[in-house]
């Protein structure tokens, strides 16, 4: 211990010397009795001494994983080996960034007990996702062989993803398909673009379903499942998803309410059950706060059917 170091405080003194390591960390292994100075364990105000011997026994924290959480769940579909949830809007799917409670994978723990390990801690039975703000059907893996299963089918494109999205504009083609690679905005991280050209690709389908003066809503199909692929690439297009702010929607639409979250609801779900071999289809109905906002607009400015 050097003269000039004498007087510090014990944790502000090993977070100098130890910069790899959080002050939240090692305050708690000095609240554990794991930082001794001078031969003997002491608080983390402690004012360390010139001369003095300091030792630290480092330990790394339990690694972390998912617990169960009362969190009320619609069930669409279950059977031994896969669960179908209609995920409402704001509902995260799993735990990371600062978040470790009030997740889908939380109410499910608390429900089933048990998901597939086949993924890591704090993501158990999760094979694919949806976006916070993006309601409806979403499986989930009970067994490692189920997870195995949807991964592969996923991975080799033969899971159905369909859609329901009311966008901003007219759309003038009755149908089409988006293919753009999409990557993450270099300048907005909290985005994806795909007006670089560069990234992974994403192909999106889709169909008008019915028009109105100021939107349309069409029916998408993915082929992949890339982040936000929908979003962006029907932003891309010049037609952002109704309450999507995030890719240029307006948040107050003129003579509307707010919507708070994007109209887009996934709304059926196509795929073989590794239980049964057989192929199940699962549909999610739309959440009441979208049907009053197709409502609205049907009575306001309804231009009729595509």
């Amino acid at each position: 211990m050097a003269e000039a170091e004498a007087g510090q405080r014990l944790d502000h003194f090993l977070a100098a010397k130890m910069a790899g390591r959080s002050r939240a960390r090692i305050q708690a292994w000095i609240a554990e009795g794991r930082v001794r100075a001078g031969g003997a364990p002491r608080k983390a105000s402690w004012k360390v001494r010139a001369g003095e011997r300091i030792e630290v026994e480092p330990a790394e924290p339990e690694p972390l994983r998912a617990f169960p959480e009362e969190i009320p769940l619609e069930i669409l579909h279950e059977d031994e080996a896969v669960i179908a949830v209609n995920k409402p809007a704001g509902l995260v799917v799993h735990a990371g960034a600062g978040r470790s409670s009030g997740t889908l994978v939380n109410a499910l723990l608390h429900r089933y007990g048990r998901l597939s390990d086949a993924g890591d801690a704090m993501r158990p039975g999760i094979v694919h996702r949806l976006d916070k703000g993006t309601s409806g059907v979403i499986l989930v893996a009970r067994t490692e062989t189920a997870h195995r299963s949807l991964a592969q089918q996923f991975a080799s494109r033969t899971v159905e993803k369909v859609y329901l999205a009311l966008v901003e504009g007219c759309m003038a083609q009755a149908e089409g398909v988006i293919d753009k690679p999409v990557e993450r905005d270099p300048v907005r991280r909290t985005r994806m673009t795909a007006r670089t050209g560069r990234g992974r690709a994403a192909l999106t389908e889709y169909r008008v379903i019915e028009r109105f003066e100021r939107f349309t809503l069409l029916e998408v199909r993915i082929r992949t499942g890339r982040t936000h692929q929908i979003r962006v690439h029907l932003a891309s297009i010049g037609h952002p998803v109704a309450g999507d702010t995030l890719y240029g929607a307006a948040a107050r639409p003129r003579g509307l309410e707010p919507l708070g979250r994007p109209w887009l609801h996934a709304w059926r779900i196509g795929f073989v059950s590794p239980a049964t071999g057989e192929r199940v289809r699962v549909e999610a109905p739309l959440p009441e706060e979208l049907v009053r906002w197709k409502r609205i607009l049907g009575c306001a400015d309804n231009k009729g059917g595509a």
